[in-house]
């Protein structure tokens, strides 16, 4: 009689991107839980149904904190596989830093991908000249109590994130985004934070989305190609949300993303 081998259950922190919150991560978290994995889904401050204001988040460290606390809290001798989508990238790579040794992996989902020893402005200067609202959009700038902030309006959700995503997906998005900052003159961002022996130390693979009309395959591609040894995995039909638009493909490369590097 052959002998069947279970698969080991991995533990993925989903990290949501500007604007968005956990509940960007509903329709992937099920597949994944359905698969028998566990998900954890931080709210980072002041985004989805977090109890924070925008104009309360002192700086980039405290606005990362849920996600920094959630990989802190993993007990001794485990580890996780932590996605971060978008803008959360930046927050992956916070954690990854801080707690080296509990990730297995990191996947970098349509997001930014830091390079060690770099300011993580550079990156983040570039993606925003790559991604900067045409004359047909209608995500503004404004200021939210005494903060700058940034809001993705239901035009550029509609055509250049969630193009492809299920209307209804699109109708949730357009109710519950809120009100974001870019943390552009933050220490955090500005600083060379990220070490190569601790954030450089952990493993890391690129998903690239193939339809992205916020931010380019090749450029995702390019981003990815400055960290050595990263592997990159693309998602044909997905948009900026591939959550949304692929998620059943999307859950299938993070679960085999997982089982190699576990």
């Amino acid at each position: 009689m052959e002998t069947v081998v279970k698969k080991p259950e991995s533990h993925f922190v989903l990290v949501h991107g500007l604007c968005h919150g956990a509940w960007c991560w509903y329709r992937l978290a099920t597949i994944l839980r359905s698969a028998g994995h566990r998900v954890t889904a931080p709210d980072l401050a002041a985004c989805g149904a977090s109890p924070v204001r925008v104009d309360e988040v002192r700086s980039f460290a405290e606005y990362s904190r849920p996600l920094t606390d959630a990989v802190d809290a993993v007990p001794p001798g485990e580890k996780v596989v932590l996605v971060g989508h978008s803008y959360g990238g930046y927050s992956l790579a916070l954690a990854m830093h801080a707690h080296p040794d509990k990730v297995d992996v990191a996947v970098f989902v349509a997001a930014a991908m830091p390079a060690a020893g770099c300011p993580m402005s550079h990156l983040l200067s570039q993606i925003m000249e790559e991604t900067a609202p045409d004359a047909a959009t209608d995500s503004v700038p404004a200021v939210t109590g005494g903060a700058e902030t940034f809001l993705l309006g239901p035009e550029r959700l509609s055509r250049r994130l969630y193009q492809r995503s299920p209307p209804e997906d699109l109708a949730l998005a357009t109710a519950l985004v809120r009100p974001a900052r870019w943390f552009l003159d933050d220490a955090a961002m500005t600083e060379s934070v990220l070490t190569a022996d601790r954030y450089g130390a952990v493993r890391r693979a690129c998903v690239v989305t193939e339809e992205d009309a916020t931010w380019a395959a090749e450029s995702q591609r390019r981003m990815a190609s400055r960290c050595p040894g990263v592997e990159v995995v693309a998602v044909e039909g997905a948009d900026h949300m591939p959550m949304f638009s692929t998620p059943h493909r999307l859950a299938a490369i993070l679960m085999e993303i997982a089982d190699k590097y576990i």
